[in-house]
Formats: C-alpha cells, sequence, structure tokens
C-alpha cells in the first residue's frame, strides 16, 4: 500500500509539473549518438516543402568518425561522412529564382563545403601555393585589421554593402568591436576570465565566462550587468519568439539546467537528465517555437513551447527577489525630521480632524457641482433615460469665418428621437451666425448626425469669446445638454 501510494503520489507530481511547464515534451534519446555543439547546428527548409529539417555537424563519439547528419523529427534522415572535425554550420540562399531552397554550407578542417539538394556542390579550400607577390604586398597592407588574437566566437550584425559590425571574442580573454573599412578594432572590452559564449540580443553583447557568468555589454564595450550562474556554462544560443518579438539567450549549464534569460532577468529554468552541450531553437517541422538540445552523452531532447507560454519576468525560480536581499542606504536622520515626527506625534489627533474636514468640504463641493451641472444640463451628455444624447463641437477654419460642425448622437438601443431644437447664445457684437436657431431631423440610434453652420467674426480687435449651444425639447424650457465653444482668435482679422 505504501509502495502504490508513492508511486501514485509521483506520477500526480509529474503530470503537475507538465501541466505548470511552458514546453511540451516532444521527443528524448538519450542514446542518439549525436554529439556536437551549438554552431553547429541549424535549422531550414532544405526541400522547400515548409517541413523544416535539422542540419547536425556531428563529432563523432570521441571525435572519431565526423558526420553530417540531417534529422526530420526523431529520426535521421540522411548521413554522411566528413573528412574532417566539423567547426560551424548555417544554411543561405545562392539563388534568386522560385523556389529558393537554402543551401548548406559546412565548416569542417581547412574547407568549406557547400550542399544543395544534400548532396556535395562545391569546396572551399584554402590554398597552399605561394601567394603572388603583388597580393603578398597587399595582405602586408592590411595587416593592421588583424585581430591581437585567434577569436573564437564571431558575431555580425548589419549589411555587408551598408554598415555592418562584428564582434570577436578571441583567446586572449578580450572582445573586439570592428566597424566596416575599419583597419583596428575600434573598441576592446576586457574580460575577467575567459569567454565560453557570445550572443547578441538586440543591441546587448550577453557575454559567458568560465566564471559561471553572464555579462551584458553595449556595442561601445560599456558593461551593463552581471548575473552569476550556480554552475559552469557548457553552451549558450539565442531564443528569438517571433510571434511575440521576444529575445532571449539560452545558457545550458553543467549541473543539468538550461536557463533562459532577458537582460539579467531569469525567465525560465528547464532541467535535463543530463547535461546540455548544444541548445538551437526556431522552426522544426512545422512547429514553430522548437527547442533542441544534445546532451554529453549523445542524447537528443526535443521540446515545443507552448502556443499559451508566456514569459515573465521572475518566472524561472520561486522565492523572494534578489533585490530584497540587498541594503537599503537609509539616510541619517536631521533635525527637521525629528521635530516632524514629535510634533505629529503631539498632534496627531487635531491633524487627522483637520484633514478629515478638508476631505469632507472637498466631496461635497464636488458634489455640489455635479448637481449644479445636472440641473442646468451644462454636460454635453445627457443623463436622463429618456433623452439619451451625446453631442461634440469641432471648429475649424482660420477666420474671420469658421465652420462650426455639431456632432449629435442617439445613444439609446433602440428608440429614435424626435422634436429636438438646436439654439445658439453668443455676443452679436463679436460674431454673426446665419441661423441661430433650428430643428433637428429624426436622431436613429446609435448613429452621429454632423450639424454644420458658418460663424463670422466681425471684431478687428484680435479677441475671442465663448458662443454657448443647447439642445432643447418643443414646449420645454430647460434645455436637454449645452456645450461651451471657445472660439478661436481670428486670424485672417489679424494679419490685415
Amino acid at each position: 500500500m505504501a509502495a502504490a501510494s508513492s508511486s501514485d503520489s509521483d506520477c500526480g507530481r509529474a503530470e503537475s509539473n507538465e501541466a505548470s511547464s511552458k514546453w511540451l515534451d516532444a521527443h528524448y534519446d538519450p542514446v542518439a549518438n549525436i554529439h556536437t555543439f551549438s554552431s553547429c547546428l541549424a535549422l531550414a527548409d532544405l526541400h522547400g516543402d515548409g517541413e523544416y529539417k535539422l542540419v547536425v555537424g556531428d563529432l563523432g563519439p570521441g571525435g572519431q568518425h565526423p558526420r553530417l547528419k540531417v534529422l526530420k523529427g526523431p529520426t535521421v534522415l540522411t548521413e554522411s561522412p566528413l573528412p574532417a572535425l566539423p567547426a560551424a554550420a548555417a544554411t543561405f540562399l545562392m539563388e534568386q529564382h522560385e523556389p529558393r531552397t537554402p543551401a548548406l554550407a559546412l565548416a569542417s578542417g581547412p574547407c568549406v563545403y557547400v550542399y544543395k539538394n544534400l548532396r556535395p556542390y562545391f569546396k572551399f579550400s584554402l590554398p597552399q601555393l605561394p601567394p603572388n607577390p603583388l597580393e603578398q604586398d597587399l595582405w602586408n597592407q592590411a595587416k593592421e585589421m588583424n585581430l591581437p588574437s585567434v577569436p573564437v566566437f564571431l558575431d555580425v550584425s548589419g549589411q555587408f554593402d551598408v554598415e555592418f559590425r562584428l564582434a570577436a571574442a578571441c583567446r586572449n580573454g578580450n572582445i573586439y568591436i570592428l566597424r566596416r573599412d575599419a583597419k583596428r578594432p575600434k573598441y576592446c572590452i576586457e574580460l575577467s576570465a575567459q569567454p565560453v559564449g557570445l550572443v547578441r540580443v538586440h543591441k546587448v553583447l550577453v557575454v559567458g565566462s568560465t566564471q559561471d557568468s553572464l555579462h551584458g555589454f553595449t556595442h561601445k564595450g560599456k558593461k551593463l550587468w552581471t548575473v552569476q550562474m550556480p554552475a559552469a556554462i557548457l553552451t549558450m544560443n539565442l531564443l528569438e519568439q517571433h510571434s511575440r518579438g521576444l529575445q532571449a539567450v539560452m545558457a545550458g549549464l553543467a549541473n543539468g539546467e538550461v536557463r533562459i534569460y532577458r537582460d539579467k532577468t531569469l525567465l525560465n529554468v528547464i532541467r535535463t537528465p543530463d547535461a546540455v552541450t548544444s541548445l538551437c531553437f526556431g522552426r522544426y517541422g512545422r512547429e514553430d517555437n522548437t527547442l533542441i538540445m544534445t546532451t554529453r552523452g549523445g542524447g537528443l531532447i526535443i521540446k515545443i513551447l507552448k502556443r499559451t507560454a508566456v514569459f515573465v519576468e521572475g518566472g524561472g525560480e520561486a522565492g523572494p527577489p534578489p533585490a530584497q536581499a540587498l541594503k537599503l542606504n537609509v539616510p541619517r536622520k536631521t533635525r527637521l525630521y525629528v521635530d516632524q515626527t514629535l510634533r505629529e506625534r503631539e498632534a496627531g489627533t487635531a491633524m487627522h480632524r483637520t484633514f478629515q474636514t478638508d476631505l469632507y468640504l472637498l466631496r461635497l463641493r464636488t458634489a455640489r457641482a455635479y448637481v449644479q451641472a445636472l440641473e442646468s444640463s451644462l454636460n454635453p451628455v445627457s443623463v436622463t433615460a429618456r433623452e439619451p444624447l451625446k453631442l461634440h463641437a469641432v471648429v475649424q477654419g482660420l477666420g474671420p469665418t469658421f465652420k462650426l460642425t455639431l456632432h449629435l448622437q442617439n445613444t439609446s438601443a433602440a428608440r429614435p428621437i424626435l422634436g429636438l431644437l438646436v439654439c445658439f447664445l453668443y455676443n452679436e457684437v463679436l460674431y454673426a451666425l446665419p441661423r441661430a436657431f433650428f430643428k433637428v431631423p429624426l436622431l436613429v440610434p446609435g448613429l452621429s448626425y454632423p450639424l454644420e453652420t458658418f460663424v463670422e467674426s466681425l471684431s478687428d480687435k484680435g479677441i475671442s469669446d465663448i458662443i454657448k449651444v443647447l439642445v432643447l425639447r418643443e414646449g420645454q424650457s430647460a434645455p436637454l445638454l449645452s456645450a461651451h465653444i471657445n472660439m478661436p482668435v481670428s486670424e485672417g482679422l489679424a494679419a490685415a
């Protein structure tokens, strides 16, 4: 009975974790025999059929027998041997006509192999012949563009023909940032430890170091933040969710966790059975948001982000935020603060009564003003259920003739309104209207009726006044609605 109870509780806990997770477990194969890095993973629609495949530059067990593998779902579609260990894989478009199927570029040893339709298409090799003397002289002139150390991670942004920026993390522990047509690095970021990953998130360079930490830098080398990791960082990559405009960095740790950060905010933590050595996020098969991971033991893990999943700040860990543990810099108590504290302590009751009195007076004056507005119909929206109306006015023109448009709307659900009048009250010395009183046609519910008239300014002194608009019911002296229109100064007369 005890064993059955324990088994039921473990099953219930697993179901609860699955329900609360943002990811769906699509596939896990601990013996997939895939040994690679994040730079050797690529997702592409290789056949132009809308089915995205996974391209893997596999190092092989123990670095022996490297192979190029293409996976469709959890199964290996094709597999071909490589002459040397792969270093990176990328897909690109090399044709303009439709259908535009991408080609695959794979760096292996001293060569870059280009595959088209999963078949060898071209091979770029480093030249072994002695260079031409003229070319040698040009290379000597360009030595100033060389980096001070061997680069291990590269990140490029921008366009080659317009403007681009290249960030190179080198083996000397520095990150160099170069721009187009620059003879030497424009900025240098000095790290306190060797870099283990480089990812650009919007305009921030996120760098992982061997000190188990993530650092954020601007493109000019200014340090923005640092986040300490609970274990060593094994791999990093970019998570980009196009549907929600989210960009974040993924970090695979040696303790079997994959942490997702947006800037220094932890968004999510994924725990895996083995340490993850490579990460890739994107469209796989026909799912837009798929996370592919390979483990240290050669396993393959595929997870799909739920369509209802939303990454929120602090959603990756429980408990109080780290900022809660920081000690506040509380200023010292001044003499004025001590005097005010003693005064409030001695006269607290009187101060509270004064506050309550002022609050009651404010509420009373507000209620009186509201009642007065209702009784005199000074508001542009009717408050009576019999005449549900709404009115607003628009003045157009520079003067001396203005166009005045009244928008009158019947806000009732199904009852039309008939028998309304519109009246204008104004200073006849300053303004003249062709009609100061006219009837309103039948108002159909839900429609806004524009009522237009013209106002002519008679004054040449550059002054203006208020025109009152009243909406009345035939046979009643009290208006249903009213509006006060602040007329602009006639710029035509002022210019004359």
